[in-house]
């Protein structure tokens, strides 16, 4: 799995490609709590590049979501592939998270 993270007007982009799956979930957890740390409270995952994520992937979706609830915080999604978002369905994930089509539509609602 790879992130590379992007600062769109004090916005924070991850984009993470390949699985998150139980060995790489924990890489994905350190990068956005690398970003909560540093007082950037707006991120928002890119998933284009992702082909699957397991249930120690959505554990750590939950647990961002729970530390960006304060006002002013923002988490979501985007791009996700079908396979994926066929995941976030059936664990009934797609009520909690924010879901966008694009990066662009994501920044432009916050």
């Amino acid at each position: 799995m790879d992130i590379t993270t992007a600062d769109r007007e004090g916005k924070i982009v991850l984009s993470v490609t390949g699985r998150v799956d139980t060995s790489t979930a924990p890489e994905l957890e350190q990068a956005i709590n690398r970003q909560i740390d540093d007082q950037k409270r707006q991120i928002l995952l890119n998933f284009a590049g992702v082909t699957y994520i397991s249930s120690g992937g959505l554990r750590v979706l939950l647990a961002t979501a729970k530390k960006l609830k304060n006002p002013g915080d923002k988490f979501g999604l985007c791009c996700l592939a079908p396979e994926v978002l066929k995941i976030l369905k059936l664990a009934g994930f797609t009520s909690i998270f924010a879901i966008y089509p694009s990066e662009g539509e994501a920044l432009a609602g916050w």
